[in-house]
């Protein structure tokens, strides 16, 4: 199928790769000639593992190439997908839908034929049915059908999560749109993966839906880690013992300092918001955006609590920037509010990322950055792990000890084995694992 996409950012880009992969020709559009011609020369603006060479890959089989000429490309097209950034609007929280409309009134201007328009870009309950007015404004003869298809795509793990996916939600009104888009997935569907088939409402919903209940698992662990440090419990062992239960899921229940990143905190927002406006408000959802933002101060208070109460003065290394591995992204990471903390503490703080310092450059405030995770420990009072990066579960720990003045190790991803890092000379400090007892608890019965 001809297939144009509207918008280079990390849905598109990976959306576009992947459709090309399975055989469509792809063409994908942005307004940023900048962007586009380095795309042209093979520069991925993002850092995503595989997709350098995905599109290398496409590229030069003749199957996806990049242009900022987006009535060309919609003229071609059978299938116009948008997969623009929805950012939260900063007057109220709500989905800015700027960006989709500005491509809606493009691509109504530019179809010369009955177009199916897929939105993927992450849009509240209804968009569809205001988009197809904005649409019939412009151009009434078009024809324009609009699906809705959100995107499940992880960041670190997009590219498996597009060509393996758990399911594909497509919301239709039209019985041609919905034959179309089996079309489109056909390469998916025959490998096992499974298609449902919606109203466009519904699946506007369920984008929101799922990301909530994930946001609502990780605030609810991380709370759960907190009574753990106060009973004497261990939050990984409990979260392993519920998450056995084929009903919870072992995923998403890993206690650390919140969630982050492009989707979760503005679309949990967005939510909200939508259920205030119908008079239906979430409430376990509202909450859930309290424990996130509770919990990100939290860890600020942990490090200065493991450094004695105060930092001021002291060097303290943080490993990890990024809100997780496998990403340079910075949006609403948690190192943000912890580093700001220290800093404002009177800290010297010195981090290092593998792929995310030059973007944490732009949202820290101003702190030394590393080469590597052992010159981020040189001489330091403290050393806090905040993202999980593979590369720090195989560290030098005899090695990063003798570095560092002092001997606290606050894992707030739970990476390290207690045990393990208090034989390596380390004052541990995890999240939800209570510190070791002296001696036994011997709770009497009453007489």
């Amino acid at each position: 199928m001809q297939v144009a996409v509207i918008g280079t950012g990390y849905v598109g880009l990976v959306s576009g790769a992947c459709l090309a992969d399975l055989g469509h020709t792809v063409v994908c559009v942005d307004v940023d000639a900048g962007k586009i011609a380095a795309l042209e020369r093979g520069i991925i603006p993002i850092y995503e593992p595989g997709l350098e060479e995905l599109v290398s890959r496409n590229d030069e089989a003749g199957r996806l190439r990049f242009t900022t000429d987006l009535s060309a490309a919609v003229a071609d097209a059978e299938l116009v997908l948008i997969a623009v950034g929805t950012p939260a609007r900063r007057s109220d929280g709500h989905a800015d839908l700027t960006y989709v409309r500005s491509a809606v009134r493009a691509i109504a201007s530019a179809v010369v034929r009955p177009t199916i328009v897929v939105v993927k870009s992450t849009v509240p309950v209804g968009t569809g049915d205001d988009l197809e007015q904005i649409a019939a404004a412009i151009n009434p003869q078009a024809g324009i059908t609009f699906v809705s298809n959100p995107e499940f795509l992880r960041e670190g793990s997009a590219i498996k999560d597009f060509m393996f996916p758990d399911r594909i939600i497509v919301g239709v009104e039209d019985e041609a749109a919905r034959a179309r888009m089996a079309e489109l997935y056909a390469p998916l569907v025959s490998g096992g993966a499974r298609i449902i088939f919606t109203s466009r409402r519904t699946a506007e919903l369920t984008k929101y839906a799922a990301n909530a209940f994930l946001a609502l698992k990780i605030s609810f662990i991380n709370e759960i880690a907190d009574l753990c440090e106060h009973v004497g419990g261990n939050v990984k062992d409990v979260a392993h013992g519920i998450g056995l239960d084929s009903r919870i899921g072992l995923q998403f229940l890993n206690a650390g300092p919140g969630f982050g990143g492009s989707c979760f905190p503005k679309d949990i927002q967005a939510l909200v918001k939508t259920g205030h406006d119908y008079g239906s408000p979430l409430r376990l959802i509202e909450t859930t955006i309290t424990v996130n933002e509770q919990r990100k101060r939290a860890m600020a208070r942990k490090i200065l609590r493991a450094c004695g109460n105060s930092v001021w003065g002291k060097r303290i290394a943080v490993l990890g920037l990024t809100f997780k591995p496998d990403t340079d992204d910075m949006r609403e990471a948690p190192s943000i509010t912890i580093v700001q903390t220290l800093v404002d503490n009177g800290a010297v703080v010195r981090g290092y990322d593998p792929v995310g310092m030059e973007q944490a450059k732009e949202v820290l405030p101003p702190i030394e950055y590393a080469g590597d995770p052992y010159e981020a420990v040189e001489g330091a009072d403290a050393v806090v792990l905040v993202t999980e990066w593979n590369e720090f579960r195989t560290l030098d720990l005899d090695r990063i000890r003798q570095a560092m003045r002092g001997r606290a190790f606050i894992d707030l991803r739970n990476v390290f084995d207690q045990s393990v890092l208090e034989a390596a000379g380390f004052s541990y400090h995890g999240v939800g694992i209570a510190k070791r007892r002296a001696g036994p608890v011997i709770v009497e019965a009453a007489a």
